[in-house]
């Protein structure tokens, strides 16, 4: 299972930021053709079973979501601001969401394998 803790929800970015954000998404993936929302700083933990304790990732920025030209059709990324590993998940039938304010818990085929 992933976490990721949102501090703030920004949806409201000015055009040129957007446009700047969108650009530097579709660098990653062409595909992408629109920002659906956005916030601003997020921190993903994984939890872990052995310790049944949640532990921080080095994976923290801003989130953003995105549609998408092919499938699947809409994904999420974490621009990293920790390092140059950004995290890039697929929106897909196989992604298992939970919200528990003010954490969105989730669990993709990965994840349920290795658990």
């Amino acid at each position: 299972m992933t976490a990721i803790s949102a501090g703030s929800r920004s949806s409201c970015l000015p055009p040129k930021g957007l446009d700047i954000s969108l650009a530097a998404l579709q660098r990653q993936d062409p595909y992408i053709n629109t920002i659906v929302d956005v916030a601003s700083q997020v921190a993903l933990y994984t939890y872990n079973n052995r310790a049944n304790e949640w532990e921080k990732t080095e994976v923290e920025g801003t989130l953003f979501i995105y549609t998408r030209l092919a499938s699947p059709r809409h994904g999420f990324t974490i621009m990293n601001r920790l390092s140059m590993e950004n995290l890039t998940e697929p929106i897909t039938k196989d992604l298992d969401f939970q919200l528990q304010h003010p954490f969105l818990l989730y669990r993709n085929a990965r994840e349920r394998q290795t658990l």
